[in-house]
């Protein structure tokens, strides 16, 4: 008997329509003492803290140490080295541009079920296997808690790549609406270029986000992560390669940010942008592309979440103690440095006292130190630049405002601020406007009786609009927020913290000077990395070109 002829396994593909399955937040772990995820985590903690780690540049799945080293420390323990890193030659940023547009001819004809199996394994090898590892990449080389960490690394990146499937099949199934004899249809293509994503320090979700979600949409991706997030986001990119992600879809470039930056937005095959950092560098970029239209194959597609002022603004109502809770915990997390942190907030004088001794005993009780005693609430600050600058609005709160509780700093061993307070009687003041990136928190007391002007000074006095919440039990109070203050934030709390945003609950974003509110965790943001084509099919097309109306009377 002949041997049957095999299958061309090129364009073989399942003959049922797949559904992803429903995507469900990753519960989080608690770390308590006693529980089996805390002594893994601790065992996994002291391994990678004796290892010295040497980290490549990749490109089309290949590894390349170019030489040209940085060291990758401890922000709580700067004089420990975890590791080097290598950065990415001017020739390796040009092979990656070329990798990406081969990688992209054929990532892009996968149907798309096929892409999400890759982000959906991701997401349970993190879930197992993977999450100590990440986790304490993230501890380690970013100064996260425990804690921190699990929201961010495990359980935020495990969200992404699951409610990123499920939207992506809620994309892909939007059809437009057919007439007799036509099938429409709406092709959902990858971008002509590739995307070049630019991710912080501070979550390593977002790297995972900002690389995987356009190559979710069968694009091809140049990631730059920030040079203090080496170590967590390279064990991304590997946990993506051990998912199945092909060569060159994503392609992992560590280096000068300049000069990268100076080669990609230059570069006819630009496609998108996908950036999460400062308002200044997201302008500069956004000013580099408009000057560049011209040489482009397409309009690039630019996504960006920057900066932010967050506040949280309290009516005579509030409850105290939830309120002085809620300030604490927004500002004081991860050290202050969350896009979303609170920085700013507008506190009635009938409760100020009440907020301010109940902030103070909190802050005397928290502790600062290395993030692997897990006794600490707050780790350092992630380099000697942000605590340089720190310290210097600390400088300037003693010479013009009242430090009400902390203000202290210790660089020696690791870059340590403590949790501040200030208190300053201009709503114009520097610390009401600008974004410190810290664990400083400036009040600002007003009458009683002046609710809405304070919500109108809110609303005008940083540049910013990225998250702020309000804390009021009169529902009056609260429904006048929402009116008042319906600008000043693209992500609002109502008897809540202004971080700590889920996946699928509250999408992320801002307006105004904190970007372009593509929503991240969301299928808006999903739109951004696809061009629609529409097709119609007639399956009877006319033989006569001649129309009824021209008959004769």
């Amino acid at each position: 008997m002949a041997t049957p002829p095999l299958p061309d396994l090129a364009i073989a593909s399942l003959s049922a329509r797949r559904r992803v399955p429903p995507p469900v937040n990753e519960p989080i772990r608690s770390y308590a003492p006693g529980t089996p995820e805390r002594a893994s985590l601790k065992a996994r903690l002291a391994t990678m803290a004796g290892e010295q780690i040497d980290i490549p540049v990749i490109v089309d799945g290949r590894e390349h140490r170019t030489g040209d080293t940085a060291p990758v420390v401890m922000p709580h323990a700067h004089g420990h080295v975890l590791g080097t890193w290598h950065k990415a030659t001017p020739e390796l940023v040009q092979e990656a541009i070329v990798a990406s547009a081969a990688a992209r001819q054929d990532w892009g004809s996968w149907a798309w079920e096929d892409r999400a199996a890759v982000f959906l394994r991701a997401a349970e090898l993190l879930a197992t296997t993977w999450r100590d590892t990440v986790n304490a990449a993230t501890m380690l080389g970013q100064s996260k808690t425990a804690y921190q960490s699990e929201i961010d690394a495990a359980c935020e990146l495990i969200d992404f790549f699951r409610f990123n499937c499920g939207y992506a099949e809620d994309l892909y199934g939007e059809q437009p609406i057919n007439d007799k004899g036509v099938w429409n249809q709406t092709d959902y293509r990858p971008l002509e270029g590739f995307v070049y994503a630019v991710s912080p320090f501070n979550f390593t979700a977002i790297g995972g986000n900002l690389s995987g979600a356009p190559a979710l949409m069968g694009n091809s991706v140049l990631w730059k992560p920030s040079s203090t997030a080496i170590l967590s986001n390279y064990y991304v990119m590997k946990l993506l390669e051990a998912a199945g992600l092909p060569p060159g879809v994503i392609n992992f470039i560590p280096g000068d940010p300049v000069a990268i930056s100076e080669a990609l937005l230059a570069h006819q095959d630009l496609g998108g942008v996908h950036f999460t950092g400062s308002t200044t560098v997201f302008n500069q970029m956004w000013k580099t592309i408009g000057g560049s239209m011209a040489g482009y194959r397409s309009y690039p597609r630019i996504v960006g979440e920057t900066g932010g002022k967050d506040f949280i603004m309290a009516h005579p109502s509030a409850d105290v103690e939830a309120l002085a809770v809620a300030v604490v915990r927004g500002a004081f997390e991860y050290q202050g440095q969350k896009c979303s942190a609170c920085s700013r907030i507008y506190i009635p004088q009938s409760l100020w006292a009440g907020v301010r001794d109940r902030m103070i005993a909190m802050i005397e009780d928290i502790r600062v130190g290395d993030v692997r005693d897990f006794r600490n609430f707050m780790g350092a600050v992630i380099d000697r630049k942000s605590f340089d600058r720190i310290t210097g609005y600390l400088d300037d709160a003693r010479a013009n405002a009242t430090v009400v509780a902390g203000g202290n700093t210790r660089g020696d061993d690791g870059y340590f601020v403590d949790p501040t307070l200030v208190q300053t009687d201009d709503p114009s003041y520097r610390l009401l406007c600008e974004e410190i990136f810290g664990p400083v928190v400036t009040a600002y007391v007003y009458p009683d009786d002046q609710y809405v002007e304070t919500m109108r000074i809110v609303d005008r006095t940083s540049p910013y609009a990225l998250t702020g919440a309000i804390f009021a039990t009169d529902r009056q109070a609260i429904r006048l927020a929402h009116t008042w203050l319906r600008h000043a934030a693209g992500n609002f709390y109502v008897n809540d913290k202004c971080t700590g945003a889920v996946v699928g609950q509250q999408p992320f974003g801002g307006a105004r000077g904190s970007g372009t509110n593509d929503k991240a965790g969301s299928k808006l943001n999903l739109l951004r990395w696809v061009s629609a084509r529409s097709v119609k099919e007639t399956f009877s097309p006319p033989k006569d070109y001649r129309y009824p109306f021209m008959g004769e009377e």
